[in-house]
């Protein structure tokens, strides 16, 4: 067993396969200050395969927040069997030089309308992405279609399976839920503001679109992925505890994994021996690949025991990396 999978091996995965990655595939977006990139990444083989939308972090790194991050993840799920389509959002740094595109809009430098928007837009255009990427044709199955996203992307999946975030422009609820997304795992995502109350001053200022989400009716089934050390100052007043608003706030069918020691960057989801992880750990790292892919397989094929079993070996081992609750 090699030495990042200490306390993650004896979660059972399938066999991993070759992996096809295609960037940048260029999807047209009327409305939207630039066209929507995105990277499809899928195992080489295999038919009738599920979809994963994989949306990035704002993050501080020049290009991690775009359809070049996110390698430990979106490698690791195409390997074991799913199509991974990853946008770069309008946040990316990568677009911080385009004069298109203006971070004092309405939406703020986040773009967190646009970005649900994007991930709508991949889905609306999956024919356009199989004309471009012709090894996909015939391959996939678009009735099994999930959404995950680390940190503002967990903003950006919670959106679309059934949050509801008060537009601070005019105090109307936005809806942006998809009902053509059957599950989702949601890594870091934010929690709820509270009115305010549990932003700290930056976020109250710069991203008062946090202020008032709404967990009910986010009833899609979800995984929330969170870190014990995860304080995000920045962010909220609250410390760890307001990344698991989204399970605790919300309702059922969802599961919470708490990961003992991981701050924001989970271990290092967002990309290898990146410079902004604050708590690099290679098995943690495994350790999310796997349980979020069992977690995935048996949300979408409700006959897959791979999560179940996975939950039972992380409750087995006798130095487990988290705990999972369910209800």
């Amino acid at each position: 067993m090699s030495e990042p999978l200490n306390r993650a091996g004896n979660i059972p995965v399938s066999e991993p396969t070759p992996v096809v990655s295609v960037s940048p595939v260029v999807l047209s977006a009327p409305g939207r200050p630039v066209d929507l990139q995105v990277r499809v990444s899928a195992p080489a083989t295999g038919s009738e395969l599920p979809i994963i939308l994989l949306s990035h972090g704002h993050g501080l790194s020049n290009h991690l927040s775009s359809l070049n991050g996110y390698g430990p993840l979106a490698n690791f799920w195409a390997a074991h069997g799913f199509v991974v389509i990853q946008p770069t959002h309008l946040d990316s740094k990568t677009l911080s030089d385009d004069p298109r595109v203006d971070p004092d809009g309405p939406e703020g430098s986040l773009f967190w309308r646009s970005r649900a928007e994007d991930m709508k837009r991949v889905l609306d255009q999956l024919d356009d992405i199989v004309a471009t990427v012709p090894e996909l044709g015939g391959r996939l199955d678009r009735s099994r279609v999930a959404v995950v996203g680390h940190s503002m992307g967990g903003h950006t999946a919670s959106m679309l399976l059934g949050m509801q975030v008060n537009d601070p422009n005019d105090g109307t609820e936005v809806d942006m839920a998809d009902s053509r997304i059957k599950a989702g795992v949601l890594l870091a995502a934010g929690g709820n503001g509270n009115g305010g109350a549990d932003l700290s001053a930056f976020a109250a200022e710069h991203y008062p679109f946090l202020a008032n989400n709404s967990f009910p009716e986010m009833t899609t089934p979800a995984l929330v992925v969170a870190g014990d050390k995860d304080a995000s100052a920045h962010l909220t007043v609250r410390g760890a505890e307001w990344h698991a608003d989204p399970y605790f706030l919300s309702n059922g069918p969802k599961c919470l994994l708490t990961l003992f020691g991981a701050e924001h960057g989970l271990g290092g989801v967002s990309g290898y021996d990146v410079a902004e992880t604050t708590d690099e750990n290679p098995e943690r790292v495994a350790a999310v690949q796997r349980l979020t892919w069992t977690y995935l397989r048996t949300a979408l094929y409700p006959e897959d025991r791979a999560w179940p079993e996975a939950v039972a070996a992380l409750e087995s081992s006798p130095d487990p990396v988290g705990r999972v609750e369910s209800k």
